[in-house]
């Protein structure tokens, strides 16, 4: 079996991306990339979540960091994307001024009910400073390059406001 693609250290420094089912533009409303927020606020004061880097893309969240806690970082992924898909969702279903509501949904449903994230994580070992450095350069200049902003620190929804010396939306652990 491949370890490629598995969170196979606990104590491990991992970046993830995961993604919306079909890569679907959700988050250009701030309303639902501030449940996100809210959630993960709650897995760092909760869960014992330690957050090194991060950024809410429209369709996709990048996350560095690890675990320091009883639960495991794929444990408390698991549980961030399970609450956070209930909550999106239920967030598109009351928006009344969500003009893409019914495709939106549509776009989710399956047998079981709605399939918000994509099940994949792609989870990647981050083993030295260097890599580490590249990553989060990656997560904050992915805006650039994506053509959101112009400078990393001027989006919110992203850690480079913390690194630019600025409180940001979320308490993250920095690297020097």
């Amino acid at each position: 079996m491949s370890r490629k693609y598995k969170f196979h250290n606990p104590d491990g420094t991992y970046f993830v991306t995961f993604a919306v089912q079909g890569w679907v533009d959700v988050f250009t409303r701030n309303q639902y990339k501030d449940i996100l927020i809210e959630n993960q606020t709650h897995c760092i004061h909760h869960k014992e979540l330690e957050i090194f880097s991060w950024c809410i893309m429209t369709n996709h969240v990048h996350l560095l960091g690890r675990a320091n806690g009883q639960e495991s970082f794929s444990d408390i992924l698991m549980d961030f994307k399970k609450f956070t898909s209930k909550a999106v969702t239920k967030a598109i279903q009351e928006n009344e001024k969500e003009s893409r509501k019914e495709w939106l949904l549509e776009q989710f449903t399956t047998d079981q009910g709605y399939r918000f994230w994509r099940s994949d994580n792609k989870p990647i070992e981050v083993w030295s400073n260097k890599v580490m450095q590249e990553k989060l350069n990656y997560i904050h200049y992915n805006l650039v390059e994506e053509g959101i902003v112009f400078r990393p620190e001027d989006y919110v929804y992203s850690s480079a406001v913390n690194y630019s010396g600025q409180n940001g939306l979320l308490e993250i652990t920095l690297l020097s």
